[in-house]
């Protein structure tokens, strides 16, 4: 299995453009597959760049309804007016990034909801022989800290976001098992609490973001859980890769307490899985 981080926040391949945002290009035996689209059309050049052809992508999994994952399909859907983009039912909501001094919309473009190519996903859901999705993951276990801030807007009145727009690729093939999510609003524990619920037993590889990144300073409480988080993963047979909203720090402190089990991801850099 090929995986291609075709974006990312963060100088990777040579080359290849960066922003704040998160696109997996993924090739099976049998399929070709966008995991997110970034939040740009600037996935597409770095595509280009690296000799990958989206128009042969079958399927696109948008793992979460914010900007930053989605913003780039209506410029795929012009490039690949044919692949079925599957998305979360009530991603297409109002959602907010929202404190004492800011409120900045962070939700999908309007446009994607009336687009043809969309599969609307309401639970979990088999696309295909070694292709699943699924979310209602309801833990709160070391929920990260950044979510406090992230609201959905109903009507006038903004609401905690409970992130049940948030879904979860699994792949399956050669006997080995990859989870591959967005931001992991819902926390990296509580989603992997309900892969096993789902699967018995925890993924061979996990891709994710951490959602642990502050563009302010750590309390102790923050550094807790994200120390707590690492020795809790560390402690599962699994390889884990990360970026994007993991955050610098948060990487680096991880990384102590995990060594070799986890790796950061750049921006055009690419993973084989045998």
């Amino acid at each position: 299995m090929r995986i291609v981080n075709l974006i990312e926040n963060t100088k990777g391949a040579e080359g290849c453009l960066y922003e704040h945002g998160l696109s997996f290009y993924i090739e099976t035996e049998k399929h070709k597959l966008l995991a997110d689209t970034g939040a740009s059309d600037a996935f597409l050049t770095n595509a280009c760049r690296l000799g990958i052809d989206l128009r042969q992508v079958e399927h696109v999994v948008i793992s979460h309804g914010h900007y930053d994952h989605a913003g780039g399909v209506p410029a795929f859907v012009r490039v690949n007016p044919k692949a079925k983009i599957w998305i979360r039912s009530c991603a297409g909501e109002e959602y907010y990034h929202k404190n004492a001094v800011m409120e900045k919309y962070i939700g999908m473009n309007p446009g994607i909801r009336a687009l043809p190519q969309v599969e609307w996903v309401d639970g979990d859901k088999s696309i295909d022989g070694g292709i699943f999705l699924f979310g209602h993951v309801a833990g709160r276990k070391l929920w990260p800290a950044g979510n406090l801030e992230l609201k959905v807007k109903k009507g006038d009145v903004f609401e905690q976001d409970t992130f049940v727009h948030e879904q979860y690729l699994v792949l399956e093939e050669a006997g080995k098992s990859v989870l591959v999510s967005g931001c992991a609003h819902n926390g990296i524990l509580n989603i992997l609490d309900r892969y096993r619920e789902i699967f018995g037993d925890a993924p061979d590889v996990v891709i994710s973001g951490f959602h642990m990144s502050r563009k302010s300073g750590y309390g102790d409480g923050e550094m807790g859980l994200i120390r707590e988080t690492a020795r809790e993963l560390r402690g599962l047979n699994t390889r884990f890769y990360t970026g994007h909203c993991t955050g610098e720090i948060p990487y680096q402190i991880m990384k102590e307490v995990m060594g070799e089990q986890l790796e950061y991801v750049h921006s055009g850099e690419e993973i084989w899985l045998k």
